[in-house]
């Protein structure tokens, strides 16, 4: 069976790491990475854990497809309970470095306790030891990696560390690897500061070679990536645009938020587009986009790599820059660009470019500058206080808080906080675009009434890589729903949430689910695993991760009155496009969705359900 069988355990007070054999049992139940993770997590942590004392854990963990030929098998997760929410936190990153652990023998490390002073963890097959970080400590994530590599002299080693914004308590700061990729959401960067951790260096040489059915496996995978190549979107639209092939798309169904959600459609959305990233450049005739990148084992190669306009203000007194570097990404060029009413694409790609160095959502960066910008407007906020004009719009501006905030500095500090906190301190909090403290997404919930109950129901907070029902509700997959449309859509998010909990666990990337189904996931499982994991198991077993993320939030005391939208998306209606004049339908969605789900009337599991699920 594809999994390693083995998980490090790392004592960070006491400075011990030991071998453990892996809980084959729970392995079976969750699969890996995310489910497996979060029921260690789950079996060894307090829900109601401070997520920045020492008695919180952090995990870094694989998939039983992770590092194999499966294509996207390069996935890992980091698990830990999230300081910007207080919920579980479980963010999902690509690259290499995940293959990496699987391929020195490893299946998942659990962090416990705390250090006294800076400590890496390097990993070489299989020796494991923590060392002395104090020359790491304060370098960015770039830097980190440069300097691992060369003072241990192997340009091979994989690196997954923190940057200056998990340094400084950053709530939301990320956990990068590859330079670009992240485990970007929930603050679980935050949470491995917290312990002075500031890097897991990784060399792995033996391959992962025990899939239970060679033959099997091989055919399977080669099947599944046929599949792939086969289909518009990641055959077609995702080499060649990346995820910015949806900016112009969402603008035009009227479903961009644009300045902190108080309009659905941004009148520059092609001007920050995948389109504007390979039209020459009037000031040097240079594309932006120089190429694109594909993680581990990837047969879709969405990655950009960019370089910038090198006499844009934001870097032309800064070389250091002038670089290729990785970005954008649809996501983070809506949060940095038409959540502030920003359509500076240089400007974009230099804020992105600081939250990949210094290790930092750009997600929850952006979608917190747009309240900023709107309290700035409102005259809340002043010059005085911010340090910058900041009016929607502003690249300056953007620029200016951008790297504030990389350096812990004036009011980079409170945009650390993010919009919750923030909007909470200076007497608005309605004006905080999140989910249990965790900024939403580039889709708006009005008009897409599924994604809005993903949110609002998601257990890491607002989030769309939870059950993202934009397959369904704007591209057709597998099935076309109407985005305005809210019946139906309960069944449809829960149907999303349980795939998707598979997807995450078995090691893959949840954008081959633009073209797989678990029917394309199962072969591939059933010959590295065992034949009792079919397309019905898979489904089940994602439902039973869900439900075991519930039982730890609700826990943790998150109740049914966490299960909402901000004031704006349930009142105030769209002023623009197809949706025109829709908010969100919550309120008639979020009973059925606790039918669907077999919860009671306050959001909880029932104990028929627990049982069914073997929780």
């Amino acid at each position: 069976m594809s999994w390693a069988g083995k998980i490090l355990r790392v004592n960070l007070t006491a400075g011990t790491v030991k071998s453990e054999p892996l809980n084959m049992e729970w392995a079976k139940a969750y699969l890996g990475s995310r489910g497996l993770g979060s029921k260690y997590l789950i079996s060894e942590v307090d829900p109601k854990v401070d997520p920045l004392s020492a008695d919180n854990k952090i995990i870094w963990a694989t998939g039983p497809l992770t590092g194999t030929m499966a294509s996207t098998g390069g996935r890992y997760t980091v698990i830990t309970k999230g300081p910007l929410t207080g919920a579980i936190a479980c963010s999902n990153s690509g690259g290499y470095w995940g293959a990496e652990l699987k391929m020195a023998g490893w299946d998942m490390i659990i962090f416990e306790g705390a250090s006294a002073k800076p400590v890496y963890l390097y990993i070489n097959d299989d020796v494991a030891e923590l060392r002395d970080a104090g020359h790491l400590w304060g370098q960015s994530v770039w830097k980190t990696e440069e300097i691992l590599k060369s003072s241990l002299q192997d340009p091979l080693l994989r690196v997954s560390s923190i940057g200056k914004a998990g340094e400084n308590g950053v709530l939301y700061a990320a956990v990068v690897n590859d330079l670009h990729r992240a485990a970007g959401r929930s603050g679980v960067g935050t949470v491995m500061g917290s312990k002075n951790l500031k890097a897991i260096a990784v060399r792995g040489t033996k391959g992962v070679g025990n899939v239970q059915n060679p033959k099997a496996f091989m055919a399977a995978a080669k099947a599944a990536k046929k599949v792939l190549a086969d289909n518009a979107v990641t055959g077609q639209g995702l080499p060649a645009y990346g995820t910015q092939v949806l900016m112009n798309v969402i603008n035009e169904i009227g479903g961009l938020p644009t300045r902190n959600h108080r309009d659905v459609q941004f009148e520059s959305a092609k001007d920050i587009s995948a389109e504007a990233m390979i039209t020459p450049r009037e000031t040097d005739g240079k594309k932006h986009l120089v190429t694109n990148q594909a993680c581990f084992g990837c047969t879709i190669a969405c990655g950009r790599i960019s370089k910038m306009d090198e006499g844009h203000f934001s870097v032309k007194n800064k070389p250091e820059y002038w670089g290729a570097s990785g970005g954008l990404e649809y996501e983070a060029a809506w949060a940095l660009g038409a959540a502030n009413g920003v359509k500076d694409l240089e400007a974009l790609q230099y804020a992105n470019m600081i939250c990949n160095e210094e290790g930092f959502d750009p997600i929850s960066f952006g979608a917190t500058i747009g309240a900023v910008m709107e309290l700035y407007e409102m005259g809340v906020l002043t010059k005085e206080q911010i340090g910058v004009e900041a009016p929607f719009g502003s690249a300056e501006a953007l620029c200016e808080f951008v790297d504030m905030t990389a350096k812990g500095v004036g009011f980079g500090k409170e945009i650390g906080m993010g919009s919750k906190r923030l909007t909470a301190k200076y007497g608005h909090p309605d004006l905080s675009m999140s989910v249990k403290g965790q900024e939403f997404p580039a889709y708006d919930g009005r008009v897409i009434q599924g994604i809005g109950l993903a949110y609002a129901t998601s257990n890491r907070g607002a989030c769309h890589l939870r059950g993202y029902t934009i397959a369904s509700e704007v591209l057709g997959i597998p099935v076309k729903t109407e985005p305005t449309e809210h019946e139906g859509k309960p069944e449809l998010v829960k149907a999303f949430q349980d795939a998707t909990a598979a997807f995450d666990s078995a090691g893959i990337c949840i954008f081959t689910s633009f073209a797989w189904t678990l029917a394309d996931v199962a072969p591939q499982v059933q010959a590295a695993c065992g034949e009792e994991f079919t397309m019905e198991h898979l489904a089940h077993i994602g439902e039973r991760i869900w439900n075991m993320e519930r039982e730890f939030n609700n826990a943790a005391g998150f109740t049914k009155a966490d299960d909402n939208l901000p004031k704006r998306l349930m009142t105030e209606a769209a002023k623009t496009g197809p949706g025109k004049g829709m908010v969100s339908k919550l309120t008639e969605m979020l009973p059925k969705y606790y039918d669907a789900r077999g919860w009671d009337g306050e959001g909880r599991p029932t104990s028929a359900t627990k049982e069914r699920l073997g929780l």
